[in-house]
């Protein structure tokens, strides 16, 4: 999947190093898609804040100096006012999850849509900050066609769907209200290195990962012919960052996958085989999260805006995670 004309590598690697000196405020910077994000951008040269309430971040996420962290909130407005003003450019990373938002709509309501106003709000007041918002396709439920375009029809079928599609609004009302330069990535299913299987909030893939190291068949929800679109951590924060940087950017939405459907069985296969155990998969019932039966987008507006196309495959992707693991589990038994 890599791309193989020049002039779009060119672009991509001239965009993302824009971000050198300047000041990146990321918040939910210690969950998995913020931390991996923070270290991209310092290795950009970014001078980086990280804004998190570490309810499923985790401080050892993130690396051990280079940056300032601040323990806070997106729901505490003079919090929010204070970094925003010192930022440049804001990546909106801090939601609560999908789980969460279903067990707590409320909570979700306040910290994903209220933190976003928060976060919009003192932008708007300090004048010439970039923001990019992190979506989520679940805003598409179950698409009535495949592979999903941005425009195509949106179907809420959770309130975590509800509210980061409330994010992305807000964000696009402030860019034609208020001249606001925003931004939206919509990421689909997120794996990779640092994903941690404790969270009892992480993806399928850390927990398929976790059990098979520890010798369990991996539990699929349903029958697992339920699809998604597996999207490697790297080629997601490239994405970002080229919509914090791209002109072409602004004032749009974009799907960050990889336009490849995969079974979630086809997925406990693969990781059976990468990690090399001789287990079957189990079935449980299926979850009331897990209401998609179908899920695939279209990445070719990124590509073309973006110049941003994914370079790693699922199987590479799965590898490179299942090492990650590795590692781990070799640093916990020798500590």
């Amino acid at each position: 999947m890599t791309s193989n004309r020049p002039e779009e590598q060119g672009a991509a690697v001239s965009g993302v190093r824009a971000l050198a000196g300047r000041r990146v405020l990321v918040t939910g910077g210690a969950g998995f898609v913020g931390c991996n994000l923070v270290r991209r951008l310092l290795r950009e040269g970014a001078r980086v804040t990280v804004l998190d309430d570490l309810f499923t971040g985790r401080r050892e996420n993130l690396p051990e100096s280079g940056f300032e962290f601040v323990h806070g909130s997106v729901c505490d407005p003079p919090v929010v006012e204070r970094l925003v003003g010192l930022s440049e450019v804001i990546i909106h990373a801090a939601a609560r999850n999908i789980v969460v938002s279903t067990r707590n709509p409320r909570e979700d309501y306040e910290t994903n849509i209220g933190g976003t106003l928060n976060v919009l709000l003192a932008a708007r007041a300090a004048g010439g900050r970039r923001i990019v918002y992190t979506s989520s396709t679940s805003v598409y439920g179950n698409p009535r066609y495949m592979p999903v375009n941005e425009d195509d029809h949106l179907s809420l079928l959770t309130p975590y769907a509800v509210s980061k599609l409330a994010g992305e609004n807000y964000c696009m009302a402030f860019y034609e209200s208020y001249g606001l330069t925003t931004a939206a990535v919509r990421y689909s299913n997120i794996f990779g290195p640092g994903q941690d299987p404790a969270n009892p909030y992480c993806g399928v893939v850390a927990k398929f990962a976790e059990a098979l190291f520890a010798g369990k068949p991996p539990v699929i929800h349903g029958d697992g012919n339920q699809t998604r679109d597996f999207t490697f951590i790297d080629d997601a924060v490239e994405a970002t960052l080229l919509a914090a940087t791209s002109e072409r950017a602004i004032g749009e939405v974009f799907n960050v996958g990889t336009g490849v459907e995969t079974r979630v069985s086809q997925l406990a296969e693969i990781l059976i085989r990468t990690i090399g155990v001789d287990v079957v998969p189990a079935h449980n019932d299926r979850r009331d999260v897990d209401n998609i039966r179908r899920r695939v987008v279209s990445i070719e507006k990124a590509r073309r805006a973006l110049r941003w196309v994914p370079e790693v495959t699922l199987e590479e992707g799965l590898r490179r995670t299942v090492e990650w693991q590795r590692g781990v589990l070799a640093q916990r038994a020798e500590g």
